[in-house]
């Protein structure tokens, strides 16, 4: 493996106050919700603004990269195709305002919602080009919030009451301290400091891929007291998905890790055991068919208990918004416009719930905007998997795959925290990997 020199220009104002900024968002995003609701209620009436922090803070990021990049003559961290699709992804949005524009407020928020993770990825990416070293202080940011995240979904199962959030405003006219279980309060689901149960579930997706990665490629040089943390963050995370009973998140973790294990350890594994794994598998599978109608098996695993269940369950809600969405695609080849979707929509008189990525994805922007995101999407993880060698790599592509499944579900990217910390550690990932090259050893070794 092969390494270009990275660039050693020292670092002057602008380049502190952009390293700054990309720093402030990839580490309070993770605190976005309650810092946000908290805030509304001090600040009472600018609830939106203080909602768009980060995006306001994005622009001034991205009006600085480009004055350093013009100062440094480094205009190749553009000259990529990630960049390039990620423009035109952009690009169309702008295109299709004029055609189905309903207010400027939908519209502004829907641009937020569709572009902001897409241009915090695009910043990382030429962050860590321009500044190779501030990879791992991004990391430490990361692994800081992970840690964060965690402990206090910890505390919400085992010491704070289950409204404790409710001291910071959280209620009825923000954001529920917690949710139950198809309305089943035996079955009390936690948020942790994101927005719900399932963006926490698939926040502790991109965890635990990340850990187990980290964990498998630095082994031999870590201390037990480093090993030791990795291994109560595994363990914490995997508490804090459990309760977050969290459907589509517990199979994307599953998926997810073991696309780590697969690549790392499985391929080491004698026969013998991946077979006892199967064995295994099917076991807990038959086991949950036979215990079907249990009270664990209904409320946990299908979220429909006949005697403490609503009379919608949330399987009914997911599948009426799947054919009204695919129907809306058939019907909308491009799309309804900007901020027609989601929370967006709640400023016109049409609001719409979509609960998957792909079908909110084209609701918006049509099929020639799906086409160009799967495209992206896609790009990244085909270039994940060929630096895999790299445990950040093998985390971020793991986890992707994980999301990506989530998304068939729920509209994932919809989320700030989530999409902000997987695009931005993609980012991170990928801006690494220029000025490298892939050979024959490195595929053996990964």
């Amino acid at each position: 493996m092969k390494r270009t020199p990275a660039p050693t220009k020292a670092f002057g104002l602008l380049d502190y106050v952009f390293i700054g900024l990309m720093l402030a968002i990839f580490g309070l995003i993770v605190l976005h919700a309650p810092l946000t609701v908290w805030l509304g209620t001090v600040f009472d009436g600018s609830e939106v603004l203080i909602k768009a922090w980060k995006e306001l803070l994005m622009i001034p990021a991205g009006l600085l990269l480009l004055v350093i990049v013009w100062r440094r003559r480094q205009w190749g961290v553009f000259k990529n195709p990630f960049v390039l699709l990620a423009g035109l992804y952009a690009a169309l949005h702008l295109a299709l305002i004029p055609l189905y524009y309903s207010n400027s407020a939908a519209v502004t928020a829907g641009l937020a919602i569709d572009l902001r993770y897409i241009a915090y990825f695009v910043l990382a990416l030429a962050l860590v080009q321009l500044y190779p070293q501030m990879r791992k202080l991004f990391l430490w940011v990361f692994l800081t919030g992970a840690l964060l995240v965690v402990s206090f979904a910890i505390a919400q199962v085992f010491l704070l009451p289950i409204d404790f959030l409710s001291v910071l405003g959280y209620g009825d006219q923000t954001i529920q301290p917690y949710l139950t279980v198809d309305m089943n309060p035996d079955y009390v689901r936690i948020s942790s400091t994101l927005r719900g149960p399932n963006p926490l579930g698939a926040y502790i997706v991109v965890v635990l891929a990340l850990a187990l990665a980290y964990l498998w490629h630095r082994r031999p040089k870590m201390t037990w007291q480093s090993s030791s943390l990795f291994g109560l963050l595994m363990l914490g995370s995997v508490v804090a998905l459990w309760y977050s009973y969290s459907r589509s998140a517990l199979v994307a973790a599953i998926v997810a890790v073991g696309l780590v294990f697969l690549l790392t350890i499985g391929r080491r594994m004698p026969r013998w055991l991946w077979i006892g794994l199967f064995i295994a598998g099917f076991a807990v599978a038959g086991g949950l068919f036979a215990a079907r109608d249990t009270s664990f098996v209904q409320n946990v695993i299908l979220h429909d208990n006949p005697t403490t269940g609503g009379a919608i369950t949330s399987n009914d809600g997911h599948l009426e918004s799947l054919i009204d969405g695919t129907d809306r695609k058939l019907r909308q080849p491009l799309g309804a416009g900007i901020g027609s979707t989601g929370s967006a929509s709640l400023f016109t008189d049409k609001p719409l719930i979509i609960e998957n990525q792909y079908l909110f994805i084209a609701h918006e922007v049509g099929w020639p905007g799906l086409a160009l995101f799967v495209a992206l999407f896609v790009m990244i993880l085909v270039r994940l998997w060929k630096f895999r060698s790299d445990w950040l790599a093998l985390g971020v592509l793991a986890s992707g795959i994980g999301l990506a499944l989530i998304g068939l579900l729920l509209p994932v990217w919809a989320d700030d925290t989530v999409s902000i910390i997987w695009w931005g550690l993609a980012g991170l990932a990928i801006g690494g990997t220029y000025g490298r090259t892939v050979n024959k050893t490195t595929k053996r070794a990964a």
